[in-house]
């Protein structure tokens, strides 16, 4: 049987400084794609990558759409790895244990962590997830770790960078010597780190705050988050314990204790000779490297591990099925409320109640709207449409030459359309509010809504009518009107409206086009 020890051609420590570059190469790719991902020369099948080798989106996607995605088919290979080499997935590869564990805060530590127990959590809010998805919820999706990765970078830290780099740079602009160096530095990363104009920070602050816990949640236990609460990790376990390579401990074992020290998820036991849970244990290989005897193997098994304490059973399972149908049983009430909503306008192609079936929350969609239109829903779709995506006219456009968010897709939540399908999709319906549109209220000219509307037969036209004004006078006054059968709701006239505040038109979905949750 093969062995990773001190006898292979490869040295212990060479396991763990090849996982390390393999972990860096991993969280790497992840932001080159999340960088790539709003550049039309990149596609949008590439760079979501990351979300689709992520079996349990697959999976759940799967359940509540009913509907075989293609792309991801490529989870598959994630739980062929996991087979083979257990939770390989968590050790080297996943972005966000990478993060953990360049923040382990292993300095500020607490001594004590919570009992083994509290490793069910992350089972339960599995059962959870999929029980909902069975009857075509994913709000719980939330909680996979690349889903929680990629809305966090495009909704806080990457705006935020943004504006810290914008900051800097207003600041030396003022020394007159800086200033072309800094022209220069600024024209060489708006076009390939951030957009032209800052993007709206919507929710910046939960994105952030939900991300710096997870972080912090490392002074409690060392990767807290993957131990107790990780679904995807959940997942992977489950498998885990019929994987093929699996750790062992040899007769060599002098009972030093090296390894329990070492071992990140804390998985190791004394009690049963230093053995450890193949469902906990990430291939990390730190327990080779601290063994000084060689006692600790990794040799090819057949069959399935034995079960622990906190693994699911029946009484868990039914628990989190009957939580699971209460649950969603009362998001469905409680979002009735929330289904006459005139200011939900969703993604071209989309159908609402298709959408809240389908959307694994991700953000990627958000990520890839050049206009930053695009946002997360906090409460406007209620609790069981939330962190799907809705378009905010206000804070960007639906750009009328551009279908990136349905290429963009993992699951195909938007419909992956042509750009000349896309034009003609219909997602709202410009309303002119008279009493603060400026040639209705003011009796002066304004037409940028007319100029601005992209629609090759324009959807807003000018009527040219005279207004007898309060001293006498007689004006000529072009007023905008909005042809409703040629409107698609792109929202462009609202993005552009000069009016301070709530702009003069807005877009709505008009009753007609709401569909029931």
């Amino acid at each position: 049987m093969p062995k990773f020890d001190r006898e292979t051609t490869l040295p212990k420590r060479a396991w763990t400084t090849t996982r390390k570059v393999v972990q860096t190469l991993f969280l790497l790719m992840f932001l080159i794609f999340f960088i790539a991902a709003p550049k039309n020369n990149w596609s949008g099948s590439l760079t979501n990558v990351p979300l689709r080798l992520d079996p349990l989106i697959g999976f759940a996607n799967l359940l509540a759409s009913r509907v075989l995605i293609a792309g991801a088919a490529l989870g598959l290979v994630t739980l062929v790895l996991t087979l083979v080499f257990g939770k390989a997935w968590c050790g080297w590869i996943c972005p966000l244990g990478t993060i953990l564990d360049l923040f382990s805060l292993d300095r500020w530590r607490m001594n004590r962590v919570p009992p083994d127990r509290w490793r069910g959590v992350k089972y339960g809010i599995l059962l959870f997830i999929l029980s909902a998805a069975l009857l075509g919820n994913l709000t719980l999706l939330v909680f996979d770790p690349i889903t929680i990765l990629v809305r966090t970078f495009t909704e806080s830290l990457w705006p935020m960078l943004d504006r810290l780099v914008t900051f800097v740079e207003t600041s030396l602009y003022r020394y007159p010597g800086l200033r072309e160096g800094i022209s220069s530095f600024d024209r060489l990363i708006r076009p390939s780190l951030f957009p032209l104009m800052p993007e709206g920070m919507r929710g910046a602050e939960i994105f952030g705050a939900v991300f710096i816990i997870i972080i912090l949640l490392n002074l409690v236990a060392e990767r807290f988050w993957c131990r107790y609460l990780c679904p995807l990790g959940g997942m992977l376990g489950l498998i885990s314990r019929v994987a093929i390579i699996r750790r062992q401990v040899g007769t060599e074992c002098t009972g030093c204790a090296l390894c329990v020290r070492d071992c990140p998820t804390g998985t190791i036991n004394p009690d049963l000779g230093y053995a450890s849970d193949p469902a906990e244990c990430t291939m990390c290989m730190d327990c080779l490297e601290s063994c000084p005897v060689g006692g600790t193997h990794f040799p090819a098994h057949v069959g399935l591990a034995d079960f622990q304490s906190y693994d699911p059973d029946r009484r868990q399972v039914l628990l989190s099925v009957g939580a699971a149908v209460a649950g969603v049983g009362l998001l469905r009430i409680g979002s009735s409320t929330d289904r006459g909503t005139t200011d939900l306008i969703r993604p071209p192609g989309t159908e609402e109640v298709d959408l809240m079936s389908a959307c694994v929350r991700c953000g990627q969609c958000v990520r890839v709207c050049p206009t930053g239109g695009l946002h997360p829903a906090l409460t406007r779709a209620g609790i069981e449409g939330l962190w799907t995506p809705v378009l905010i006219p206000r804070l960007g456009y639906c750009d009328y030459s551009c279908n990136a968010c349905g290429e963009s897709c993992p699951v195909n939540a938007i419909p992956t359309l042509s750009l000349e399908e896309k034009r003609v999709q219909v997602i709202g319906q410009a309303i002119i509010d008279q009493d603060r549109c400026i040639p209705w209220a003011e009796e002066q000219d304004c037409i940028v809504c007319e100029e601005m509307c992209p629609l090759p037969e324009k959807a807003i036209v000018l009527e040219t009518v005279e207004v007898n004004r309060v001293n006498g006078d007689i004006v000529t006054v072009q007023r905008p009107e909005v042809l409703e059968d040629q409107c698609i709701g792109c929202g462009i006239c609202e993005y552009k409206c000069p009016v301070e505040g709530e702009a003069a038109i807005r877009v709505h979905v008009p009753g007609d086009m709401q569909h029931e949750v």
